[in-house]
């Protein structure tokens, strides 16, 4: 089911590193200097005025690296910047935004006409005027003309604590959201065309200008998607992409996208006593008019919009069961670790794998992939 998915942006490397700060500019003198310093001073009361509805603030602002264009007339003035937000409670590190602004002179000094993105996904607020709903494990980020964002804030409560659960605690046990408005604004925020996005309901992203290490993970909600899906099906969505915030510390390019979107759906599904055939239907239908997979999902098939996704989720969720059910929740929490281990890079990722399931499960991953298939054709019983 394509509506309850996460970590493909992930997984495909849509994270954003922190760039090294460019070269300083020649300071400015005279009048530059003067204007630069009041545009500077403008700005820095517009990052303090950055809201999210009443109440305490949710965010500390700032712009950096200010660059002063070339004005266009004694009234008009653009500028570059990067605006630096940081979540308080949630990011260790600012999120960056490079910006471009244009100004415009009024009742004697500047004011801002216009801000965008200069690059990259624009902030939420750029969609419109924000609010949020914070939780005791969660904070939802949303729009003020979109979704209570306060029903998703419970969702993500529940979510939090059934992840820990299997996960521990290393990790934040905290989980922040952004709910837009619309599809088409979801699409914005992922810098994705709306059309290969249609019913994915959820998505897990790193904060742009993060880096590598930090774990800022940000839950993008889909609320025309979302809002379709039952009560039951919200909680699997949201548990689901908590599950990758989880484990973002040990997932890398090299773990195969059957298995880090198989434990998520794992965790997300474990402990509701729904039947395989119910959590996994497209497959049992296939299964049925004997259609049967050769072999464990590639990574390609877990792309957006690709053809027979649903069953690759399925399948991938198949296989996470078996080595639950078989050998223990331990032993599957074990193998993801040891699959994301720093030193994967060295090594072929199947021989990778097949060396890892012989250590922690005692069987090799041609063994592992035919009890898989047995696991599948079960299906049909």
């Amino acid at each position: 089911m394509l509506s309850r998915r996460g970590a493909l942006l992930l997984a495909a490397g849509g994270l954003a590193q922190l760039s090294l700060p460019p070269a300083a500019p020649a300071a400015p003198t005279g009048r530059a200097a003067d204007r630069r310093a009041e545009v500077a001073a403008l700005l820095d009361v517009r990052a303090r005025a950055l809201p999210f509805g009443p109440g305490p603030a949710v965010v500390e602002a700032g712009y950096r690296n200010l660059v002063l264009g070339a004005a266009a007339g004694p009234d008009r003035l653009t500028a570059a910047a990067d605006l630096t937000v940081r979540v308080t409670g949630y990011d260790e590190y600012p999120v960056v935004y490079p910006r471009r602004i244009e100004l415009v002179r009024a009742d004697g000094g500047w004011r801002v006409e216009r801000e965008g993105s200069a690059s990259g996904p624009p902030a939420l607020w750029d969609l419109g005027p924000a609010r949020y709903a914070a939780g005791a494990h969660c904070l939802v980020l949303g729009l003020a003309d979109g979704a209570d964002p306060t029903a998703l804030a419970t969702v993500a409560d529940r979510a939090v604590p059934a992840v820990g659960e299997v996960w521990g605690t290393g990790w934040p046990g905290r989980l922040l959201l952004e709910l837009p408005s619309t599809e088409g604004q979801f699409a914005r925020l992922l810098e994705a065309d709306p059309a290969g996005w249609t019913g994915m309901a959820a998505v897990t992203v790193a904060a742009p200008g993060a880096p590598w290490h930090t774990p800022a993970d940000r839950v993008l909600v889909n609320p025309e998607a979302y809002g379709r899906l039952s009560d039951f099906g919200r909680q699997v969505v949201v548990t689901h992409e908590a599950t990758h915030v989880a484990t973002r510390a040990d997932t890398r390019a090299w773990t195969p996208l059957w298995l880090s979107e198989g434990v998520a759906d794992w965790t997300a599904y474990r402990g509701s006593g729904r039947r395989p055939q119910q959590i996994a239907p497209e497959l049992t239908r296939d299964v049925a008019a004997g259609r049967l997979p050769a072999a464990l999902p590639a990574d390609q098939a877990f792309t957006a919009g690709a053809d027979g996704i649903a069953q690759a989720y399925e399948q991938a969720w198949l296989a996470c069961e078996l080595v639950a059910r078989r050998y223990g929740p331990e032993r599957l929490v074990g193998l993801y670790r040891a699959v994301g281990a720093a030193d994967g890079a060295r090594e072929d990722r199947e021989q990778r794998l097949d060396r890892l399931l012989r250590a922690e499960l005692g069987l090799g991953l041609a063994e592992f992939t035919r009890l898989w298939l047995d696991e599948v054709a079960g299906l049909a019983r």
